[in-house]
Parts: structure tokens; C-alpha cells; sequence
């Protein structure tokens, strides 16, 4: 077929269904280009023969399989086109129908002989009209069974007579107005409202917006394809087929879908999802346990129960499992809707499980009933072991089989049924028999392993203190209310905490054995692959020539009269000399690392080999500079040669491939302002400086480069006669000044520009990118012309002709787009960098969109437009012409951006594959040229000769297509410190060691970035990333989870590397993660969730979720596991503090003559058991960077880079970093909304104010490491031991390491201006509208619970958030009501049996009166005294009007009050505990916890949502409640206002004292003379001369300074030694101070 022929077919479908031209132009373009790759490695025939099976007809083909789950075969194939689905039913009691037409398998066969049949001519018409529609479908695109069904509509219509018949054109656009309109519009208005001609979010959560999957959904099943109904309720397929597409723009489509799925929010996802892991872990948990604590169900006069009571009270394990099962039912079928066919499953499973648990529960309430001491029958025994067994096989029975298979099989069953949710989420890619072998390998000697360990160091040791503790009554106790009924059961409860605790720790032991199994398999893996350090160096460098020949260039069809040592030195020489053009090497490293032509002896031109080859003995710092850059690529490129590559095809058989970069506002080439300006005093150094400072010998190649440059432009200018230059010599070194400080001497713009580009080659910016990738193409033209001499000898004179020739070759295998979303909004800047990036690319394409006002009142048009460098420029409006315009169907942006702007610019790309990057990654020469090998990964080389659809040729298309293959990332910034380092570390174990396992077994789901996609396989299951807004946060993983679930096998390579950039100061590391902790508590909810969770056999279900959810739900483990440790201290250490404890022999036996004691030892070794433990699971996240750089550097480095981490205190950040991962875990399954407090960017070298980090992090950690502190500290005092050591480490770390991890922290004189900052920032904001205020801050975290009003007022501070609705009452009545409650229930109960014991005879009073008015007191006192001032600012407000401060006074006193009152009641309850340390402890720890909840229940319960702006706050201070713009409101509103400025005032008085608690634990470490050079080296690991400068300041500024430092260190010694007084005076003087009060002495 012609190219004149296939633009007929185009523009024939373009007429008779209204395709817009510049689309069809575009889809042309993109068909052709496809059909070159595929044509350039097999006959075209077979080119168009595969491109047809892999859109429409194949095995693999989306649409085949799509015909075939929503039954059309039915409906087209009988031929009565009235029975679709629906009439099934009738069909299958009895009609006439032959069985033949009905069973699957006929109908595929039908199905193939259908497209052998077809002409070529019929199956490119059918190809191109796909493409049509799905180019024009913009936001419909992420559904792709309902592409699938527009493309069946319109299939049928075009062979349909009328069709045929039609003679004039329709309007261009009528697809995109009639079919594709409509539909956009209904996936807007589910998000969006329009008003005044802005996009508005509506308040929705997920469980109500109708997604792109579940609009999707409709069309799996023939049920939802006959809910499609047009405005006359006519159904869709009552119409014949052929006029079915016709009827598109009167369906009624917001009647016709609904939620198929609902992603609510709540923690019982976990249980639904992951219910095996669950059941494998509490069952088998209690199984242990039961049998090990005999003495709690033995009857009470006995010491241990019967046989048979023990045999059935351990097999209750059988009903914990079953119990787990039945509320992963009720959960799931709150998930899903109860229509249709899912219900009937979920009720039998729901029977089934309750005939289950009555064999595993109901015999053990017949044993206790019969087992006594008179029964001598052995039927109870008999009874009890058969339970036993039942339990056993239920709990492996429910541990392995997946939830989704039991019962009514939707997975796996023969009915047609279930196919569709079979096809679309379960028909994963089967695993090689080795790859099976090793995963249910890996996961026996985890799970063998995990077993035995627990049993024996958990469990079995926890059995002495059970025996110990079980039926303990503490004697001689009681208290006024109560009598003895708590407190003689003090040690069961103890014992109970103790049972949680161990049960978290079962849990922990799990990950910890994963980690340690996983590494070894990885290494175990990596030496197969070929892939460690252990080859030794010399003979990785001196083979690698040889390397490079065998498995980079295709040699298979060259002739052999070219020496392989000619093609390698072309190959070689590249490399290196691109190092060196980037500034990696000098030029003195590069002459001996280059091949050299020299003269033989016989005068004949040889070559050299360069002396890195012949003469290498492993000294590298010969070849290139230590250390840096250039050695890390050549060393990585020389092991990766090492390993198995795919054999490269030649260049122009290769298949075309594009890089798709969405860029969004990154920086694109920094400005010369950017480079040599401070951002703020805060920064210290400007850009260049840092930046010169990591990559000092860079910098030095880039001067010498420069000046060389510098002398040749002054050269040509002066006369060279030698007499000039000896008078130089002295003033060289001064005039060099100015090209070592900023690079150039003259301010020429090509001088300056140089430097801009050496800074942004560094830094992360969007031309780093562009310049990488652009590598592809120098790659492809260098490896053409190696392979290809011939080409080089036919334009042996004509250098043009021959680069014009390479050129060709590069653009038709290699495309390269951005999709600068925002390109029309540019600011000049932009623009002109824009400009820059094309006219030095020219091959670049650039999609944008571009909008254009609509007809008065409508909505704006908003267009793709496609631009290259190529483009010619508009003279009018000076923008470049577009290439290609088409129209989308309204704004695209609806999710959360990225997604979109992939989605918008993926009708741009061409060829077979697609590699996605980010616009912060980098790519280098040497990787470049591995592009061929890669592609071959996709094991689409050497596709069979046979047709797809022969009746013998299609076995051979039966394999999985591979849809993913990832490779490695470096983390290019990881020699920033310590920080950097760990980022990087944590890249490297995540994104090369453990997916190399995961790949291998079928567990890898993410695509990183550098990783290449099987672009038809993705395009045609929903494109590259899942969009819809706030539910696909992390939009790359849910791609990988399509492909997986959908049949795409995912691959990982070693031998390639992509850079990429990280931010890594330590607020954007943690914004880093938060945004993946509620990334991942949004793919909790997800719906791909719930399918790989109960479907997926058990092994790969394991895989899976270990590497993905696991990791995180592992982190929520550890941080509970302190807390609940903490608890367990308390109580333990109030059993030791009260009671008289044994002291026992060495043996553990109790010395004789001890009586009226508890033997609670065992306890204690528990506790130091228990502590090892913890610790082991926490270090062991260190195991896996240690070996991946044993293997990949030596031990050498990589004990040094340990030995680093521990000295720069590291174990710190990683706790903190572990509690902010659960903490935005746990807040998004509440509250939802991913709701970012930025940091700002900036340097790693930036100081952050003391205030800004407390805001920051009060909420997420200080609070919580706080009352674990007041925790440990009672533990301490009442039984220490020196292991406590570690966990005051963890716990203080979870509230110092943000202040830790600051730089310059510890100066002394930032230190104390951060105090000033932080008196300042507690106060203001009551007078006038602050940015940074306590009072902002308090109102923000407020919030997240109250929501905002949503009145448009129109006040400017309204811009400062964005709309939150208010929180669901559900989770907020667990998590901010019953949640305190139960806390405070717990400390008090401790702290009421510490006082229940009889003081020198006498009963002390009721604690809880105490406790009570202690904790009430200051509220009450705060709202007495706020009342008082509410009424005198209300009379005297309006009056002293002109006073401006008046507000602020008043603010200040009430303040200053609640302050006094919050430390009176302290004082007087240190008084009231006769000054015991202890106790007091204990007391504050349970008044906390009650204030707590009082607050949080006030918040909660009592108040309404909340103003945008503070109009409220500064109305309360002044009394002028008038002329607010409150309206109506300003009568409630005062009501409303009072309680918050109740709680406000506690809060403030807690804050303002916890503050001042930091910074003096912060101050001690700033008196160290020196402390901040050693701080810095800790952070940066420079040396102390590499250090930055200290900042410059003018002399008035540090005179300023001087007196503010002067001023406010007295006036903080003054506030610490009073708050120090309050405690430690009475402490000194208790003998001598005696008050006698009545009152007191009932209290």
C-alpha cells in the first residue's frame, strides 16, 4: 500500500465522522512513523500484521479482550441484535441455540478467522480509526473499555450502508462535540462546579466522586453496557449496531453511572485487603501464646488446667482467624456496591465463616461447661483435639487461599460471569518455573525462619512471667471510691499491656526476616548476574574494549576487514571526550585515557591503546580525578558490561522510541541573578559558591577551560612578538581573581551564559534534563556511523552531507518531547530559557496548551499544540507556528497535574516505546549507547514470521507482553552530607537491591522514572499514570498495578542508570515523605489495592505486599511499639515502686524467708529482652546499605560510609523520619487531604528559624516525643536500668532532630535571635493580621478538624488555604474523643494505684478528686478570666478605639494569666505530693492526658467550621464585633470564639512552656566552644577550611545584633532559672516548708 493510499483511509474517516484535521495530521504522522519502526526489522506486510494484533485482534490486543468480557460476541455473533446480555438468562433453560455458538473457545476461533480474513487495506482502515478516536479523547483516554466501546460504535456504523452512502462531509469537530464532549463534561461536574468562570472543587470525598474507574467499569459487563439509556429512555442496545454511534449526543449520561467501588476512608482497608497477613500473624501469635500461658484458664483451685481445656483454648486460634475473615466481610461489603453479583459471593462467604467459627469457638464453651475436676470422661478431650485440627486447617485454609477466590471463584471460574473482573484486575502474568520456585522459596525460609525465632525468643520466654503474673492480687490496697477493685488487679493489667506489646513485636519480626532474606537472595542474585566489585578492578578496565565490541555494537552483519580496535577507540574517544566537554576531566587526565594514532616502525599509521587499558594497576587516580564524577561512570559503565545484554540490532533496524518529560514550573536554565545573589540572610552563600564547593575539580576544568577561551578572543587583538609577556608574569594571578570567584571577567552575554550553564548542568533544573537525554541522539549518530564505514567513505569530503545523513537517522529512530503544560503562560524569562532550550535542541518538541475565549459566556477552548525548533516564528505575534492544533474537549488539568499534562502531550509521541522522565533527571553518553539492548528487553526483536492470526501462527504470540522494564537511578546529590547520603542510601537499597529480587519473582509494581514503557500496551489500557485528583497521588504505581493486573510482565535491568536530583535539606526530605506516606494512604483506599489483596496467590501477594504497603504499615508498627512500650514501663514501674519485690538467687528461685513479697524478676529479664528486640528491628534497616556497598565498593568504603552515618548520628533522623511516615499514614486514612505546610526549597545550607521547625513538626512528632519523654522519665525514676539509655536516644531524638539537623543551630548568637523570634512569633497576631503567628499556626492544625466555612467573603487573608471540608464525624468520634479518653483512662488508673496504698497507717484521700480538680482547675480558671476580659475590652474596645495596641495588651494579659494559672496549679500539686519526684511524674502524666482530651473533645464536638480569615480572633481582642463583615454571625460567634480562646489559652501556656523545655535542651550544646565548625562537618562532611562563610554583616547591623543578643540572653537566663526555681527549690527546702490546710488534707 502507498503513503498517497493510507492518507485516503485517513481522510475518508475524517469526513464521514468529523476527526479534526490537525489530529488526523498528527495520527497520519504517527501511524507512518510506527509502521517505519516495526518496517525497519521485518517484512511491512507483517509490520501492519502486528501493529493490527496489538491494537485491535490479537491475544494481547485491549479491544479483543474487552469483546470478549463484556459478551458482544453474543450480541453481534447470533445475529438477533436484540439479545445482548440480558436475555442469557432465557437462553440458557432450554432454547434453541446449538452450544457451539455459546462456548468460549468456538468463539475465539471464529474471532481469529474473522481478522485472518480481513484485507490489509480493511485492518489499516480499522487501525487508523482507533487511533482517531483515541487521539482526540483527551480526559476519556485514562478510560479505556469505554474507548473501547466508542471505537466498536463507530466500527459499526462505517460499514454500516448509510455510512457508505453519505456523500458530503460532516462539520469538522463533530466527534469531539457529539461523543467526546459530553462524556468530559460528567467526569468534570463529578469534581468541579463552575463559578464565575472558575473551576471550583466541590467538597467530595472519593467515596462520592464517580472516578475514571468506575465510569469505566460500566462498560466491562453487558449489565452496565444496558443501563446506557439515551433522554428518551431508549436503551442503547435496543438500537441495531449500526445506528448505534449516531444516537451518541443524546445519551443521558449522568443517569447512567455510578460508584462500582468506594474508596471510604478507614483503617478497615487494611483488614480487607490484607486480611491473609493478618490472620498469618494474630493466629498463629495466639496458637503460641495460649499454649504458653496455661496458668490464665486454669480453674481456680488448680495450677494448670486440663488437658482438654488446654488443647481447646489453644485452638481458639482457628476462631481469632475465622473472626478476622468475618470482619474483612463486613468491611468489604461496605466497599462495594451491593447490585449485580458481588453481593451473593460476599453471603455465602459470610455463612460459611459463621459455621466455621462455631467448629473453632462453640466446643471450648462445651469443655468449660463439662471439664472439672469430677469428670473423668475422655469425650472433652477427644472434642478438644479435634478442634484443634479444624482450627489448624481453617487458619492455613483462610492464611493461603486469596479471600477473592472463596466461593462462587470469580476469578478463576469457567462462567462468563465473572470474566470481566477476571480480564481487567487478575490476569497476572504467569512467573518463569524457576522465578515461581524462588518465590515460594523465599517466602518458606521467611516464614520457617519468623516462626521459630518468635516462638522461641518471644514467646517461649514470655511464659515465666505469664506464669509469674497470672493470678497475682495485689493485697492491703484500696482507695475511697473504688474499694481494692482496680488496684488488686494492677498486675493482670500490667500483663495485658505486656500481651499487645509482645503481639506488635510478633508483627516486627515478620519485616525484620523479610529484610534479611531479601538481601541475601539480592546478593546471592547479583553475583549471578555477574554484578559485584569482587572481579577484580585491573581486569574490568582491561577487558572492557573488548566488552564494549562484543555486546554494544551489533557486529553480527559486518564484514570483518574492519579491525574491532578501530570501532571500539571511535566509541571510547566519544565517552571520554563528553566527559570532558562537561568538565569532568582535565586535559592533562584525558591524553591518558584516549586513544592516540602514532607511526609504527614500519611507518604506518597505528593505534595506541591509551595507557588506562595496557597500563592500568588499579592506581585510578592517575586516569581521573578521585572521587568524582568521571571515575563513578567509568567504573559503573566497566561492571555493567560485565553482565548478560540482549544482542543490539542495527542502528536502522532499531525501533523508534521517545523521552516524555511533563514539566510544570521546574526552572528551566538558572538566571545569572539566581547564581551570584544570596536568597536571604538565612543562606549564608550564594549558588555558585555551594555549588563550587561540591565540585571543586569541576570548577577548576571549567576556569582553565574559560580562560583558554578568554586568551584566544584577547590573542587575536594583541601583536605575539614574546616581548609582552615577561612584564605579565607578576599580575596574572590578581587578573585570574575574577574567573575563580564567578567565571568570567567580562560581563559578555556569552561569557555569563557560560556560567549559567556549568551552575545549571549542577543543579536541578529542566536543561540538565534536555542536554542528558539529548545524549540518545549523539549516541544513535555515533553508533551509526561506527557500525556503518561504508556511509562514512560515500561522503568521504562532504562533512555536511554526512552529519545531514546522521542527523536523518537519529530523528526518525529518536523523539524527544516536553509537555510544558504552562508554556503559554510564561513570564519573559521563561519564555527567552524556552527559546534558549529550542534554538540549541532544535529536535525538541515542546506540547503546551493554549486557550482561547469561547463565545461570550461559554467556556474557554482549550487546545494540544505541538511546537519543535524547527517551527517557523509568526511574524505578528512572534510565537513560533504550531506544527499541530487540536482541540480538546475542555480544560484537561482535573487531577492533580501531572498525570494531566502526560495525558495531554501522549498523542505527540512516536514509535514502539516510550521512556518517561522527570524533569529533575539526568542521562550521560556512555548509557546512551546501551539504548539498543534495552529495547531489547521488551523481547520484541525477533518477532515470528507468522501471522498473528494463522491458524498455527498464533501459538507463537501467546507469551506476556513485557509492559515495564525499570532500571537504576543514582541519586546524583548524594554527596551533600549526611542527609544526602542517607536520601541516596535509601535509593539505592529501594531502587536497586530489593527490586532486583521483586522483578525476578513478579513483586516490582512502581516504574521509577527512568523506566521504559511498552507504549501500545499502556496507551491502550488507560494510558501512562492514573489521574483522577487526591486518590492517585503517587501516579506512577497505580500504572504499574494496571499493567500487573492486567497481564503486563514488569522487568528490571541492571545495567543502566539514569541520574536523578533530590531536594535534600531536611524539611524538604520530610515533605518528601510526606507526600509518600499519604500518597500511600491513598492507595490504601484504591480499588488496585483490593484486587492484588484478594486475588493474588499467596506467595506473590506476600511480594507484594512487603515491598509496597508493608514497608509503611511496618513503620506504624515500630512507632506504636515505643508507645506501647512506654505504657508497659509505666506499669511495671509502678508495681516495682509500691510493692515489695523478692530478691531471688542466681538460679531464679526466691531466697528462703522472704514472704509477703512479689517474685516479678522474670519481668525485668522480659523488659531487657524486650529491648533488644526492638532495637534489632531498628537496626537491621541499616543491614541492606551496608551490603549493597560491600558488593558494589569494598569493605573498605562501605564500614567507612557506616562508620559516617553513626558518627553524623543518623539512627536519630531515621527515627523521626519513621514516626513522620506513619504519622501521615495514619492522619490521611482519617482525615484525608493531603494537606502540605512547605518548607520552602532552598540549600541543605539554609537555617531554619526555631519557630518555623516547631510549627512545622510540633504536630507530626514534638508533641507525641514529648509525652513519651514524661513516660520514660517516670520509668527511670522508679526501676532504671542502663539499656533505658537507647530509648531516651529515640525518644529524644523524635523531638530534637529537627533543631539537630539545622545547620548552624548551634551559633550562638542565631541561637539566641531564634529566641527573640520565638517570644515574638508566640505574640503576635491579635492586633493585625500576621503571616507566621502561633495564632496561625494553632488555627491551622485546628482545621483539619473543623473545616472552613465556605462563604466567599472576599477577605485577602482568605488566599493563604485552601478550601478543607470538615472532617467525617466517624473518624473524628474515634480519634480525637474515644482515642484521649481511653489514654487518659490508662495513666490514671496507674496513677490511682500508686496512691491506694496506706500512708504511716492512714488511707490518703481519693486521688481522683485530686487528679480532678488539678486538671479542670486551669480550664475553669481560663474561662473565668477570660469572661471578665471579654466584657471590659467589650465596653472599653470601642471606647480607646485610636489606641492600635489596645488589642494586643489585652491578648497579652490573658495570656500572661493563663500562664500564671497553669503553674500555680502546678505548684500546688507538687505540693500536694509532699515533693516525691515520682509520684509527681505520674500525676502530670495523667493530667496531661485529661486536658488533652478536654480538649480535643471541645475542638470536636462543640465547634462550628471555621472563618477563612481571623476577623473572629482580632474582634474578641478589641471587643469591636461590628463592621467585620460577620453579618448575622456576629451574634453566635462570640459563643463559638469563647471556646476556642478556652483551649487556645491551654494550648498556648503548654506551647509556650514546651518551647522554652527545647531550647533548654538545645543550650547546652551551644556553649561547647567550636561547636558550630564540628556541627557543620557532622552535616556537610567538609572539612572545617571547606566550610561555608560565616554571614557578612554591615556594621549597623552588628550593632543591632550585638544588642539584641545582649538584651535577650538576659532575658532568657532570667525565664529558664525561674521555671527551674519553681521546680527545684521546693525540692531543696522540703523539710522546711510546712503549710497546714484542711483542705489539703483532703485532697
Amino acid at each position: 500500500m502507498s503513503t498517497e493510499e493510507i492518507e485516503d483511509i485517513f481522510l475518508d474517516l475524517a469526513q464521514k465522522f468529523g476527526f479534526q484535521r490537525d489530529s488526523m495530521r498528527n495520527m497520519f504522522d504517527f501511524l507512518m512513523q510506527l509502521l517505519d519502526s516495526r518496517a525497519s526489522r521485518m517484512t511491512p506486510d507483517q509490520a501492519l500484521l502486528t501493529v493490527h494484533a496489538d491494537y485491535i485482534g490479537g491475544p494481547h490486543a485491549n479491544y479483543r479482550k474487552w469483546y470478549f468480557a463484556a459478551q458482544l460476541n453474543l450480541d453481534d455473533a447470533v445475529g438477533q441484535s436484540q439479545n445482548p446480555g440480558l436475555q442469557r438468562l432465557r437462553s440458557v433453560k432450554g432454547a434453541v441455540k446449538t452450544a457451539g455458538t455459546k462456548s468460549l473457545d468456538s468463539a475465539t476461533n471464529r474471532w481469529r478467522n474473522a481478522m485472518n480474513n480481513m484485507s490489509q487495506y480493511d485492518r489499516l482502515r480499522q487501525v487508523a480509526l482507533w487511533l482517531l478516536c483515541w487521539a482526540e479523547a483527551g480526559n476519556v483516554r485514562f478510560t479505556p473499555e469505554c474507548l473501547c466501546f466508542i471505537f466498536k460504535c463507530a466500527d459499526d456504523y462505517y460499514r454500516s450502508p448509510e455510512c457508505q452512502n453519505r456523500v458530503d462531509p460532516v462539520p469538522e469537530g463533530l466527534y469531539l462535540e457529539s461523543v467526546i464532549k459530553p462524556l468530559y463534561c460528567f467526569m468534570r461536574d463529578q469534581g468541579y462546579e463552575v463559578v464565575e468562570g472558575k473551576f471550583v472543587r466541590k467538597e467530595k470525598d472519593h467515596d462520592q466522586i464517580i472516578g475514571y474507574d468506575d465510569i469505566n467499569q460500566l462498560f466491562w459487563y453487558p449489565e452496565g453496557l444496558a443501563k446506557i439509556v439515551l433522554q428518551d429512555n431508549t436503551r442503547l442496545i435496543d438500537i441495531p449496531p449500526a445506528q448505534r454511534y449516531t444516537k451518541f449526543s443524546r445519551i443521558a449520561w449522568n443517569r447512567v453511572f455510578f460508584k462500582t467501588f468506594f474508596e471510604k476512608r478507614s483503617i478497615a482497608h487494611l483488614l480487607v485487603n490484607f486480611n491473609r497477613v493478618w490472620i498469618l500473624h494474630v493466629a498463629v501469635y495466639w496458637f503460641y501464646t495460649a499454649f504458653n500461658s496455661p496458668k490464665v484458664y486454669a480453674p481456680t483451685p488448680t495450677t494448670d488446667p486440663s488437658p482438654a481445656m488446654t488443647w481447646s483454648a489453644t485452638a481458639l486460634g482457628g476462631a481469632v482467624a475465622t473472626l478476622i475473615m468475618i470482619f474483612a466481610t463486613l468491611a468489604e461489603f461496605s466497599y462495594i456496591p451491593t447490585t449485580w453479583n458481588n453481593a451473593s459471593h460476599l453471603t455465602t462467604r459470610l455463612i460459611f465463616l459463621l459455621i466455621v467459627l462455631a467448629l473453632t469457638g462453640g466446643p471450648t464453651v462445651y469443655i468449660i461447661i463439662v471439664d472439672g475436676p469430677k469428670n473423668k470422661s475422655n469425650i472433652p478431650l477427644i472434642i478438644g483435639i479435634v478442634q484443634f485440627f479444624v482450627s489448624v486447617v481453617a487458619t492455613i485454609a483462610f492464611g493461603i487461599i486469596p479471600s477473592g477466590r472463596m466461593f462462587g471463584d470469580r476469578v478463576a471460574g469457567k462462567s462468563r460471569k465473572y470474566m470481566a473482573s477476571q480480564t481487567f484486575t487478575a490476569s497476572y502474568p504467569k512467573l518463569s518455573g524457576s522465578a515461581r520456585t524462588g518465590s515460594v522459596m523465599l517466602w518458606l525460609l521467611i516464614f520457617g525462619c519468623k516462626f521459630v525465632e518468635s516462638y522461641f525468643f518471644l514467646t517461649s520466654s514470655f511464659s515465666s512471667p505469664i506464669a509469674v503474673m497470672a493470678r497475682t492480687k495485689v493485697l492491703g490496697c484500696n482507695d475511697r471510691y473504688f474499694g481494692s477493685a482496680l488496684c488488686s488487679n494492677q498486675v493482670p493489667f500490667a500483663l495485658t499491656i505486656m500481651y499487645v506489646m509482645d503481639l506488635v513485636l510478633f508483627f516486627l519480626d515478620t519485616y525484620l526476616w523479610y529484610i534479611i532474606w531479601i538481601v541475601v537472595f539480592s546478593v546471592t542474585r547479583s553475583f549471578y548476574l555477574g554484578l559485584s566489585i569482587w572481579t577484580p578492578w585491573k581486569e574490568v578496565y582491561t577487558r572492557m574494549p573488548k566488552r564494549i565490541y562484543a555486546k554494544l555494537l551489533a557486529t553480527a552483519e559486518m564484514e570483518v576487514k574492519y579491525k574491532p580496535k578501530v570501532l571500539v577507540s571511535q566509541v571510547w574517544n566519544a565517552i571520554i571526550i563528553s566527559m570532558y566537554r562537561e568538565h569532568l576531566l582535565s586535559i592533562h587526565h584525558v591524553q591518558r585515557l584516549l586513544y592516540h594514532q602514532v607511526d609504527g616502525p614500519d611507518g604506518r599509521r597505528t593505534l595506541r591503546a591509551p595507557p588506562f587499558f595496557t597500563h592500568n594497576n588499579g592506581n585510578e587516580s592517575d586516569f581521573f580525578p578521585a572521587g568524582g564524577e568521571a571515575e563513578r561512570r567509568i567504573s559503573f559503565f566497566a561492571s555493567s558490561l560485565h553482565t548478560a545484554l540482549p544482542e543490539p540490532l542495527p542502528v536502522d533496524a532499531m525501533p523508534t522510541f521517545t523521552v516524555l518529560v511533563p514539566h510544570y514550573s521546574e526552572k528551566i536554565l538558572l538566571s545569572l541573578r539566581e547564581i551570584i545573589r544570596e536568597e536571604d540572610q538565612n543562606t549564608r552563600v550564594t549558588l555558585l559558591e555551594y555549588l563550587k564547593q561540591l565540585h571543586p575539580v569541576e570548577w577548576d576544568n571549567f576556569v582553565k577551560d574559560t580562560k583558554i577561551l578568554a586568551e584566544e578572543s584577547t590573542a587575536a587583538t594583541t601583536t605575539f612578538d614574546g616581548t609582552a609577556s615577561t612584564n605579565e608574569k607578576g599580575n596574572t594571578r590578581t587578573d585570574d581573581l575574577p574567573f575563580y570567584c564567578i567565571g568570567f571577567k567580562t560581563a559578555a552575554p556569552e561569557y555569563t551564559l557560560r556560567t549559567r550553564i556549568w551552575a545549571s548542568l549542577r543543579a536541578q533544573t529542566l536543561y540538565r534534563t534536555v542536554s542528558g537525554m539529548m545524549n540518545y541522539a549523539k549516541a544513535i549518530k555515533l553508533l551509526y556511523r561506527v557500525e556503518n564505514p561504508q556511509i562514512v567513505q560515500r561522503f568521504a569530503g562532504n562533512t555536511d552531507r554526512l552529519e545531514r545523513e546522521l542527523e536523518r537517522m537519529a530523528r526518525r529512530k529518536f523523539k524527544f518531547a516536553v509537555s510544558m503544560q504552562r508554556y503559554a503562560k510564561f513570564n519573559k524569562e521563561e519564555l527567552e530559557n524556552a527559546e534558549f532550550l529550542l534554538r540549541a535542541y532544535p529536535d525538541l518538541q515542546i506540547a503546551y496548551l493554549d486557550e482561547e475565549p469561547g463565545p461570550k459566556g461559554s467556556d474557554p477552548r482549550l487546545f494540544s499544540i505541538l511546537i519543535d525548533g524547527h517551527s517557523e516564528i509568526d511574524e505578528t505575534t512572534g510565537k513560533r507556528k504550531p506544527k499541530f492544533r487540536v482541540e480538546l474537549p475542555g480544560n484537561p488539568i482535573l487531577g492533580d497535574g501531572k498525570s494531566d499534562n502526560q495525558n495531554h502531550a501522549i498523542i505527540f509521541y512516536r514509535g514502539e516505546y516510550l521512556q518517561l522522565i522527570d524533569a529533575n533527571q539526568d542521562n550521560y553518553l556512555e548509557e546512551c549507547l546501551k539504548i539498543r539492548n534495552i529495547l531489547g528487553e521488551f523481547e520484541q526483536y525477533s518477532i515470528s514470521s507468522q501471522s498473528p492470526y494463522a491458524q498455527w501462527g498464533h501459538k507463537e504470540f501467546h507469551k506476556d507482553p513485557v509492559a515495564i522494564v525499570g532500571t537504576r537511578e543514582y541519586i546524583f546529590s548524594e554527596n551533600i552530607g549526611v542527609l544526602g547520603d542517607i536520601a541516596a542510601g535509601k535509593e539505592q537499597t529501594f531502587g536497586t537491591m530489593t527490586p532486583r529480587t521483586l522483578a525476578w519473582i513478579g513483586g516490582k509494581l512502581h516504574y521509577g522514572h527512568p523506566d521504559f514503557l511498552n507504549a501500545t500496551f499502556m496507551t491502550t489500557r488507560g494510558g501512562v499514570s492514573k489521574a483522577q485528583k487526591g486518590l492517585h497521588l503517587n501516579e506512577d504505581i497505580f500504572a504499574g498495578m494496571t499493567a500487573i493486573g492486567r497481564g503486563g510482565r514488569i522487568k528490571h535491568s541492571e545495567y543502566y542508570q539514569c541520574g536523578k536530583g533530590r531536594d535534600l535539606g531536611f524539611g524538604t526530605i520530610l515533605n518528601f515523605q510526606t507526600k509518600l506516606g499519604t500518597g500511600m494512604g491513598e492507595q490504601m483506599l484504591s480499588r488496585e489495592y483490593y484486587y492484588l489483596g484478594t486475588q493474588l496467590p499467596l506467595d506473590r501477594f506476600l511480594t507484594f505486599y512487603y515491598g509496597h504497603p508493608g514497608f509503611h504499615i511496618n513503620n506504624i508498627m515500630v512507632m506504636y511499639s515505643i508507645q506501647i512500650f512506654m505504657v508497659t514501663l509505666l506499669y511495671i514501674g509502678t508495681l516495682n515502686k509500691e510493692l515489695a519485690i523478692c530478691k531471688s538467687s542466681s538460679t531464679g528461685d526466691v531466697l528462703p524467708g522472704e514472704h509477703d513479697c512479689y517474685n516479678l524478676n522474670p519481668v525485668f529479664d522480659w523488659i531487657h529482652r524486650c529491648i533488644v528486640s526492638i532495637f534489632l528491628v531498628f537496626f537491621i534497616a541499616f543491614l541492606p546499605l551496608f551490603l549493597q556497598e560491600l558488593l558494589e565498593r569494598g569493605t573498605g568504603k562501605a564500614l567507612i560510609r557506616l562508620g559516617k552515618h553513626f558518627l553524623s548520628l543518623s539512627p536519630i533522623f531515621e527515627v523521626f523520619s519513621t514516626q513522620i511516615y506513619s504519622q501521615s499514614i495514619l492522619s490521611n486514612l482519617t482525615f484525608g487531604g493531603a494537606r502540605y505546610i512547605a518548607t520552602g526549597r532552598g540549600f541543605a545550607t539554609t537555617r531554619i528559624s526555631f519557630s518555623i521547625l516547631y510549627s512545622r513538626f510540633a504536630g507530626p512528632s514534638i508533641y507525641m516525643g514529648m509525652r513519651n519523654i514524661l513516660l520514660l522519665l517516670y520509668a527511670s525514676l522508679a526501676m532504671w536500668s542502663p539499656f533505658l539509655i537507647y530509648f531516651w536516644v529515640s525518644v529524644l531524638s523524635l523531638c530534637i532532630a529537627p533543631f539537630l539537623f539545622n545547620p548552624h543551630q548551634f551559633s550562638f548568637a542565631d541561637f539566641v535571635v531564634d529566641y527573640r523570634e520565638f517570644l515574638r512569633w508566640m505574640s503576635r497576631g491579635n492586633s493585625r493580621t500576621k503571616a507566621s503567628s502561633w495564632y496561625g499556626y494553632c488555627r491551622l492544625s485546628r482545621t483539619m478538624i473543623t473545616g472552613y466555612k465556605k462563604k466567599k467573603l472576599g477577605h485577602p487573608s482568605e488566599k493563604l488555604s485552601g478550601d478543607v471540608p470538615r472532617a467525617k464525624w466517624r473518624s473524628v468520634i474515634f480519634s480525637e474523643v474515644v482515642w484521649p479518653i481511653c489514654h487518659a483512662t490508662i495513666f490514671v488508673v496507674a496513677y490511682m494505684f500508686v496512691k491506694s496504698f496506706p500512708i504511716d497507717g492512714k488511707m490518703p484521700p481519693s486521688p481522683l478528686i485530686r487528679i480532678a480538680i488539678i486538671a479542670v482547675g486551669p480550664v475553669v480558671w481560663n474561662a473565668a478570666m477570660l469572661l471578665a476580659l471579654f466584657f471590659i475590652s467589650l465596653f472599653l474596645g470601642p471606647m480607646l478605639e485610636s489606641w492600635a495596641k489596645f488589642p494586643s495588651v489585652m491578648a497579652a494579659i490573658a495570656h500572661f494569666l493563663a500562664l500564671v494559672g497553669l503553674i500555680a496549679f502546678f505548684e500546688f500539686f507538687w505540693f500536694l505530693e509532699l515533693w516525691d519526684a515520682s509520684h509527681a511524674v505520674l500525676g502530670v502524666i495523667s493530667i496531661i492526658a485529661i486536658q488533652r482530651a478536654i480538649q480535643k473533645i471541645l475542638i470536636a464536638v462543640f465547634l462550628s467550621r471555621e472563618f477563612k480569615h481571623d476577623e473572629t480572633n482580632r474582634a474578641w481582642w478589641s471587643g469591636k464585633w461590628y463592621g467585620r463583615g460577620l453579618g448575622t454571625s456576629a451574634l453566635s460567634q462570640p459563643a463559638r470564639e469563647f471556646v476556642v480562646k478556652i483551649v487556645e489559652m491551654s494550648l498556648w501556656s503548654s506551647d509556650f512552656l514546651l518551647g522554652h523545655i527545647l531550647m533548654i535542651i538545645l543550650t547546652p550544646p551551644t556553649l561547647v566552644p567550636f561547636i558550630d565548625k564540628l556541627h557543620s562537618t557532622m552535616m556537610f562532611w567538609l572539612r572545617p577550611s571547606k566550610q561555608i562563610r560565616p554571614p557578612l554583616f554591615s556594621t549597623k547591623q552588628k550593632r543591632q545584633r550585638r544588642w539584641i543578643v545582649f538584651k535577650y540572653t538576659i532575658v532568657y537566663i532570667i525565664v529558664v532559672a525561674g521555671l527551674a526555681a519553681l521546680i527545684v527549690l521546693p525540692a531543696l527546702f522540703r523539710d522546711d516548708i510546712k503549710f497546714t490546710c484542711t483542705l489539703c488534707q483532703n485532697i
